[in-house]
């Protein structure tokens, strides 16, 4: 059997040989193509600009997870807008506001021309303590996985849970109103798995499985919990995070955008599924 040894090259010079890949990508990158950020060198794709160097100082300093922040934000303020509107901050009045019976998922409303509920039902939520648990788990997990891969990448894996999640939860109670930014989250806990893995580091020492095994465990043993929700969420952020981290490191010569592009096209497929069930 022949052996054959070699060194890739940067996938912008291919005449310049190199034995460092883009952290977020995987795509090995010349010394002018690496722009230092605080989980290794980037393409200039991948850090959104052209070779410019950071300094120590602005290296050392986190990255404000500021989409997180707006998310929480646009939540808590529907919170209390639900609340003002005469919603239960308990819980216990699920529909007893406009915004939850106008903006919530449901199947024959979806069915009607609704389909902005796919989306604004990601954003309500029934009650202070559902609120406190989803905006706790998405600062936490959000404060992990926007630095490490950037605002807009992080937008993107949060869309197409979000979408992912009112897909199953329309696929397996369609008739139920459901609201929460649980899709979402799910989505984000696995595409935090699988980005952690591209990265070199074993997911098992960070607890995440396990955080999903006991959450898939609470949906599945508490009555009222949009199973279909959480589990169209996990998928969908996993394929999310394979679209733009698995499938451009394994084939290296496709473009950047390819990735992104790829996981926008399984948000509308989920769409696409959410008006096709109801």
């Amino acid at each position: 059997m022949d052996i054959v040894s070699f060194v890739e090259t940067c996938y912008r010079h291919p005449g310049r040989e190199t034995g460092v890949s883009c952290s977020s990508c995987g795509r090995p990158i010349c010394p002018e193509c690496m722009t230092p950020t605080p989980v290794g060198m980037r393409c200039p794709e991948c850090s959104n600009q052209r070779t410019k160097v950071k300094t120590a100082a602005t290296i050392a300093r986190p990255e404000t997870p500021v989409v997180t922040y707006i998310l929480i934000g646009i939540c808590v303020a529907l919170q209390l807008g639900q609340m003002a509107a005469g919603g239960s901050a308990t819980g216990g009045g699920l529909g007893g506001s406009d915004l939850t019976t106008q903006y919530g998922l449901s199947g024959p409303d979806v069915a009607h021309g609704e389909v902005y509920r796919i989306v604004t039902s990601g954003f309500l939520h029934s009650g202070i303590f559902h609120l406190a648990v989803n905006m706790y788990t998405l600062y936490i997990l959000g404060s992990i996985l926007e630095p490490a891969v950037g605002r807009a990448r992080f937008l993107l894996i949060y869309f197409v849970s979000l979408l992912a999640g009112s897909f199953g939860a329309l696929l397996v109670t369609p008739n139920a109103l459901t609201v929460g930014a649980s899709g979402a989250i799910f989505g984000l806990m696995s595409a935090a798995i699988l980005v952690l893995r591209q990265r070199g580091i074993d997911p098992m020492q960070t607890g995440l499985p396990l955080w999903i095994g006991i959450n898939l465990v609470f949906s599945f043993a508490v009555p009222g919990i949009s199973v279909g929700g959480h589990i169209g969420g996990l998928v969908g952020g996993a394929l999310a995070a394979i679209a733009l981290y698995e499938i451009p490191a394994r084939m290296r010569s496709l473009p950047g955008a390819v990735g992104p592009v790829l996981a926008a096209a399984v948000g509308a497929a989920a769409v696409a599924g959410a008006i096709a069930v109801v």
